[in-house]
Formats: structure tokens, C-alpha cells, sequence
């Protein structure tokens, strides 16, 4: 964890727009990023992508093995308790690159996937982040390739959930799966925008006598949905207390690859949010950060520009995966040296993790491609010597 952060938590979230850090990139804000970075990692570690499996779409692991089981329990980036997962589905069509659908005629739900996670940070972590920290992580797409595929969506009206104000439009594929329900699927009798929101009104009254924040993060889809819930959260006031109005806590979101998310009147309406702050992380090669394309889309909040294609360690001259994937990315925050150009790791991190869901390292480097996998991939030996696929925790949610 960073040294002095429990002083510098409000700067390093966004207090002023993180002027003169982000080039050169400091080093706090550096780790800073890492650390939610990871976080938001952790919702592609946990995410079951086996479409064979009954459990495709849901979490391999529990709320409470989460961290443990993504390789974070040891980790200073485990400063928290997962409180909620949560769940999205959606009221249009959308790729499997959104909302996986399992293969077995008997699935755990054929209209609901799991999105993400709610958590607060702990006692201890409290004492590292100078806060209470509230977290919400949002997952992002299983394949890269869709991407190109779907930006069909038109624009749709986001003033249901962010005020009619500005009279604010957004991309109607984010949209819909941040606030369909579906009234079959028990895991979505309440939207993925209902549960965050409920969730992180209940954790701000519960801590309301302590100095609180909210920080929200994801990557790619995860990015979007994060855009949107970290202005409704500020729009709708869900960071203050009736009683106490004029004690809100900030908001900020961390967006690794986002694709952009409303129109120019959405763009003037998170500006004119106070206590709202967002950071979005791109890198050059990437073309998602640039589409939907400008004109009817704009870009949001301020922007940490890198450009993983100057890392020694990458393959030459890489791809989608190698450009967009979230590990790479945080392998750039780790070793980006901002407009003078150049790589140097400034962070002590394994170039390993670029590899755990991709093929990006130089074959130079032993470390097999997409090496992160749950053991024998959930295949497990019964008593009788007879294999069968075991690939899901219970979750002590009420209802999982």
C-alpha cells in the first residue's frame, strides 16, 4: 500500500482533477491506480467463461473466498469486504461478449450474469486509505473481437435515471444493462443499478458518523457501466444523507479502456457535478477508448494517456488483447514514462500477470499464455474415480 496515503486520499481521488500528476505520472497515484486496477481484475479472475458450464456467467467464487481465491488475500490491495454481488441482465440483444449465455439444458440462469461487486474497506483498511472506502467494481467483456461487431446501439435517453437536466443521452447497450430487470430470472427482480444503488445507501448510512468515499472502477464494459453508476450516484445524491445535506462524500471512478459512453449534454452534466471525479486510462493502440466514434459521443472527465507498445516486454507489435486487456493495461500504469516516451517499471509488479488471460509476453519470458485458470479448469474426482465439472462457491447472498 502506499506510504502516505492516508494524508494525499483526496488528491490522489480527484480533489483537483489531478492536476501536475498525471505527467509525469506520480508515484503515488501510480499505486494508486494499480490498486484499483486490480480490483476491478479481480471481476475477470472470478468470472466463469466456460460456456459448458450450468455456472457460465456467474462467479467461480464466494463473497466471502473472494479474495482469497483471486490471489488477493495477501495482497495490500485486500483492504476490503465484499458486501454484494451483483447481477445485470438486459431488455434488448446484446453479444455474448456482454451477457453470457451457458450451453446445459439446466443452467443457473439463462437471463442474468454476474457484473460485479460491492465492497467497504475494512478496520485496517480504513487506517491505510485515511477513509472508509466503498467500493463498487464493475466486470467487463469476455471477448475483445466483439467489440467491433456492436456499436450498432443507438443513443437513448439516460434522464430516467440522471435527471432531465441538460437532457443527457446515452449509449442504449450500456444502458439497458445497467438498468434492465427481468422479473423471471431471481437474480434480476431488481436491476444492476437498483442493487449498486441500495447497497452503497445502505453502507453510507451504516459508516454516516465516519469520514467516507466512494470509488468506483472497471475496465471496457465495466468502464461504461462504471461512468454511468458514478453519475447517478452523485445526480440522485445517493453519496449524502437526507439529514445531513450537506455532508456528501466524493465520488470518484477509475476507468481502465473505456469506450465512450453519452453525447456532449451528457459530457456538460457530469460537469456540472460536484464532489464527481473521474479518470479514465487509455492506451494508444487502442481503438476502444475512441469509439463509439465523435460527434454524437463525447469524451468524459480527465485522461491518463499511455502507450504499452514502448514496454520491452510486450510482444511487437501486439494486438487487440495485448492492447486492450486490463492486465496490460495495469503492466502501462506500472511502467509508463507519459509524453517524454519510453517504459521503465516504476513499480515493483510481475510482467507475469500480462499473461494470465492473454498471449502478450515475449516468448523470451517462461511464462505460458493464459496461465490464470480455476484447477483441472473445475474438473474434480468423485469417491467412485469418475470426473465431473465443480466450477461454482455458493454465494451467501439470500438468494445464490
Amino acid at each position: 500500500m502506499i506510504k502516505g496515503i492516508a494524508k494525499r486520499w483526496r488528491t490522489l481521488s480527484g480533489k483537483d482533477d489531478w492536476k501536475n500528476l498525471l505527467d509525469p505520472l506520480d508515484i503515488d497515484l501510480r499505486r494508486y491506480l494499480l490498486h484499483y486496477g486490480e480490483l476491478a481484475q479481480a471481476t475477470y479472475d472470478t468470472f466463469n467463461r466456460e460456456p459448458k458450464s450450468k455456472f457460465a456467467g456467474s462467479s467461480l467464487y464466494s463473497r466471502r473466498n473472494l479474495f482469497r481465491q483471486v490471489g488477493l488475500a495477501k495482497s495490500s490491495t485486500c483492504t476490503y469486504t465484499p458486501t454484494k454481488y451483483l447481477y445485470a441482465t438486459s431488455e434488448i440483444k446484446v453479444p455474448t461478449a456482454f451477457i453470457l449465455k451457458p450451453i446445459p439444458t439446466e443452467p443457473w440462469s439463462r437471463r442474468s450474469n454476474w457484473i460485479g461487486f460491492v465492497a467497504v474497506a475494512t478496520d485496517k483498511g480504513k487506517t491505510k486509505l485515511g477513509r472508509r472506502d466503498i467500493l463498487v467494481a464493475w466486470r467487463g467483456t469476455v471477448q475483445t473481437e466483439e467489440w467491433f461487431k456492436d456499436f450498432d446501439f443507438p443513443l437513448a435517453s439516460a434522464s430516467k435515471i440522471l435527471g432531465e437536466k441538460h437532457n443527457p443521452y446515452a449509449h442504449r447497450g450500456w444502458l439497458s444493462i445497467y438498468t434492465s430487470r427481468n422479473p423471471k430470472s431471481r437474480f434480476n427482480k431488481a436491476s444492476a443499478r437498483d442493487q449498486v444503488v441500495s447497497e452503497v445507501k445502505r453502507l453510507v448510512k451504516k459508516y454516516k458518523d465516519e469520514k467516507i468515499s466512494i470509488t468506483i472502477t472497471g475496465h471496457s464494459l465495466g468502464a461504461a457501466l462504471g461512468t454511468l453508476c458514478a453519475a447517478d450516484i452523485v445526480a440522485n445524491k445517493i453519496n449524502e444523507l437526507k439529514e445531513r445535506p450537506r455532508k456528501s462524500c466524493p465520488v470518484t471512478a477509475f476507468l481502465f479502456g473505456s469506450p465512450r459512453v453519452g453525447d456532449s449534454n451528457f459530457r456538460h452534466l457530469l460537469s456540472s457535478l460536484k464532489n464527481l471525479h473521474i479518470l479514465r486510462v487509455s492506451n494508444v493502440p487502442d481503438i476502444i477508448p475512441t469509439l463509439p466514434p465523435e460527434g454524437y459521443y463525447a469524451d468524459v472527465g480527465q485522461e491518463l494517456v499511455m502507450d504499452t507498445r514502448f514496454s520491452k516486454f510486450l510482444k511487437r507489435p501486439g494486438n487487440y488483447d495485448t492492447w486492450h486487456g486490463l492486465e496490460p493495461y495495469l503492466h502501462g500504469v506500472a511502467g509508463t514514462q507519459g509524453s517524454k516516451g519510453g517504459f521503465r517499471m516504476e513499480v515493483d509488479r510481475s510482467i507475469a500477470l500480462v499473461n494470465k488471460q492473454i498471449d502478450g509476453l515475449k516468448d523470451e519470458y517462461p511464462v505460458p499464455a493464459s496461465w490464470w485458470c480455476m484447477r483441472n479448469r473445475g474438473m474434480k474426482r468423485l469417491a467412485d474415480g469418475s470426473w465431473e465439472l465443480r466450477d461454482h462457491e455458493k454465494d451467501d447472498n439470500s438468494f445464490a
